[in-house]
């Protein structure tokens, strides 16, 4: 329900301030290295390894003063990690829409702009597998299994922080590094029943794009 308030706010507000400005828009994509930090209900830090994935989308500036602009977007991401066992690696694959909406400090440096930001972003989990070697099992997104399906399942919605640093041309090119830390604990009940393990969603990583 929070997230849904934080969504409609940041939406009219968007729409309000894009009504009085001139608003651009641009595409993204790049490369993702993401893990799945936290501890289970012993306490014991999982010992999950970064995973190679993606991130493609597009997004908005919206002025509001001098060198600042709000940047809200929509992403698709894949994000997960990997457990290395003696065998064949054991693969979490998860697929992310997100809607980042940061703060973007854009003032001019040289020939372009630095690009300097931060802000929220929610995620909804809308697809994944966990793999390993040939095998692999569908992941279930549900805020509350069954115990037989637990070892496979997150909960759908997820929330965190972004933080962002980059350059853009005077092409409209753009370079950029990005960082994600999630808030939201990704493990659901069992049966009705909170658990005591403890997952979130972080990553990095570095992306290409383009103004029109």
């Amino acid at each position: 329900m929070k997230s849904k308030v934080l969504l409609l706010a940041l939406a009219t507000t968007a729409l309000s301030l894009t009504s009085k400005a001139q608003v651009s828009f641009g595409v993204r994509a790049g490369i993702n290295f993401t893990n799945l930090n936290g501890e289970d209900a012993s306490g014991h830090n999982y010992d999950l390894k970064l995973k190679t994935g993606f991130n493609l989308g597009v997004n908005a500036e919206i002025p509001v003063v001098p060198d600042f602009y709000l940047q809200p977007g929509l992403l698709f991401s894949k994000k997960g990690a990997r457990q290395e066992l003696s065998g064949d690696d054991l693969k979490y694959k998860l697929s992310y829409l997100e809607i980042p909406i940061n703060l973007l400090y854009k003032p001019a440096l040289g020939p372009g702009k630095l690009l300097l930001g931060f802000g929220p972003y929610i995620g909804i989990g809308v697809g994944g597998k966990l793999k390993q070697g040939s095998n692999s099992v569908d992941v279930k997104f549900s805020n509350d299994v069954n115990a037989s399906d637990y070892y496979r399942s997150f909960k759908r919605m997820d929330f965190g922080g972004n933080l962002l640093a980059g350059y853009e041309l005077s092409s409209k090119i753009s370079v950029q590094l990005n960082a994600q830390l999630g808030m939201t604990n990704l493990a659901p009940k069992v049966s009705g029943k909170k658990t005591d393990d403890k997952i979130k969603n972080t990553g990095f990583g570095v992306s290409v794009g383009y103004r029109f």
